[in-house]
């Protein structure tokens, strides 16, 4: 029998080095934090989503924002927004003397870099002022404020736990995934959201607590709405070789529509910038808004309302194509000016309208074009994020059809790589740049 070689014992000095890299293995205590983070996190969003639809109850007389401004009379319908935006603005302006809480962005920076923490207060207070925008009518994604209470919360709570900096990062991670969960009732998408676009990189020590949190954010959602998709449940089929190859001509139309949308908002930000008074600025914004929603109501609130019509192939061609233009414009209304909130579900009608259109121009079978508009969907969030495979899985669980995927992974991978190959960064990319911009030297 032969010995080993020194070729083949272990190297001491590399074994000295596993062991210093080596994570340590998860404690009780760190598991207990992160199911109170997703809990609390979940509990908010669902209490947010519920608040407003009782607010649009109240104001407006219906829980769906877009049914109740459609009833309301025109001088409602252009003074909501901008009295939603200026009082959003107000609140804003109260959360500048408490600590920074950021965007997206914030929690990359806390995730990825170890550095920093996000401010539970300030979050709570742009919540509101996204609230008052949203209220009013204002075209934005609710999803915003969700992960960045979700990621608050996780900060707070080590703070609190005086945990180290994996530690926070573990708790800001759970708590993004359970806010995004619990908005879309998407678990799986939202642990993609975490690991594709805040962390970019999966490790066991992240994505464990990041699935607990996106369960427990889903069942919230669930147990609030039901267990059915967010969206309803459907049955996509693209029916033919011919329909397949039609399709992913959407790849290259969302990447060039998502390069386009985020090349906008910044082209708006810049002009809104211009007015220097953040109150007035608001009051312009709101206006811009107020003034589509005079002819087209649904442009108002984050157009989830709209996007359901157009998945069931239930929208004329004309008024899609027609929101197609205007439900952008009234979103770079809000955004632009400074109003508190996400981009995310306007960009998922965006997407869902652009492949609508190419579904009824090409095809025009009603059944065949909710599919190209569900792919068109995907295709421009993938476009905007850089994040295809979180756009696909996104699309087929607030579809409940899991069989589009073929052609889903095709136009997400497609509408990313033509919106790289433009030279334009995803809009969490971007909103970090412009942050580390405004940072003092």
């Amino acid at each position: 029998m032969t010995s080993p070689t020194r070729e083949d014992e272990p190297d001491a000095r590399s074994l000295a080095l596993d062991e210093r890299f080596r994570p340590p293995p998860p404690s009780l205590r760190l598991y207990a934090a992160v199911l109170v983070t997703a809990i609390a996190a979940a509990g908010f969003a669902v209490s947010l989503r519920a608040l407003l639809d009782g607010a649009s109850w109240l104001l407006l007389g219906d829980r769906n924002l877009v049914e109740g401004m459609r009833s309301a009379p025109a001088w409602v319908r252009l003074t909501g927004p901008m009295l939603g935006a200026t009082l959003g603005a107000a609140i804003i302006r109260y959360a500048k003397r408490l600590p920074p809480s950021g965007g997206v962005s914030a929690v990359m920076e806390v995730v990825v870099l170890g550095r920093g923490a996000l401010s539970l207060r300030s979050s709570l207070a742009k919540a509101a002022a996204s609230f008052a925008a949203l209220i009013g009518g204002g075209s934005l994604g609710r999803e915003g404020p969700l992960i960045q209470v979700g990621a608050a919360i996780g900060s707070a709570l080590a703070a609190r736990m005086t945990m180290k900096v994996a530690g926070r990062r573990l708790l800001v991670a759970a708590g993004t995934a359970a806010g995004f969960a619990a908005a879309y009732n998407t678990p799986l998408a939202a642990t993609l959201f975490v690991t594709e676009i805040v962390t970019g990189t999966v490790t066991l020590e992240i994505i464990v607590p990041v699935l607990v949190a996106s369960a427990i954010g889903a069942s919230a959602s669930r147990l609030a709405l039901g267990d059915v998709p967010l969206y309803g449940v459907r049955s996509f089929a693209l029916g033919s070789p011919t329909h397949f190859a039609l399709a992913l001509l959407l790849g290259p139309l969302g990447g060039l529509v998502g390069a386009g949308f985020i090349a906008l908002l910044g082209r708006a930000e810049r002009l809104f910038l211009r007015v220097r008074q953040p109150i007035v600025r608001a009051l312009v914004g709101g206006g811009v808004v107020g003034l589509v929603a005079i002819g087209l109501p649904d442009v108002a609130g984050n157009g989830a309302e709209p996007l359901r019509t157009i998945l069931d192939g239930r929208t004329a061609l004309a008024m899609v194509a027609v929101l197609m233009l205007a439900k952008p414009a009234a979103t770079i209304g809000s955004v632009g000016s400074g109003s508190v909130g996400g981009v995310f579900t306007p960009t998922m009608f965006l997407g869902a309208a652009t492949g609508a259109v190419l579904g009824g121009v090409l095809v025009g079978d009603p059944s065949v074009v909710g599919s190209f508009a569900l792919l068109g969907m995907a295709a421009v969030v993938a476009a905007t994020t850089h994040a295809p495979l979180m756009a696909s899985v996104l699309a087929f669980e607030l579809s409940g059809d899991y069989d589009l995927v073929v052609p889903l992974l095709a136009v997400t991978a497609i509408a990313t790589t033509v919106s790289r190959w433009l030279g334009l960064d995803s809009l969490y990319v971007i909103e970090a740049r412009r942050n580390t911009a405004k940072e003092p030297s």
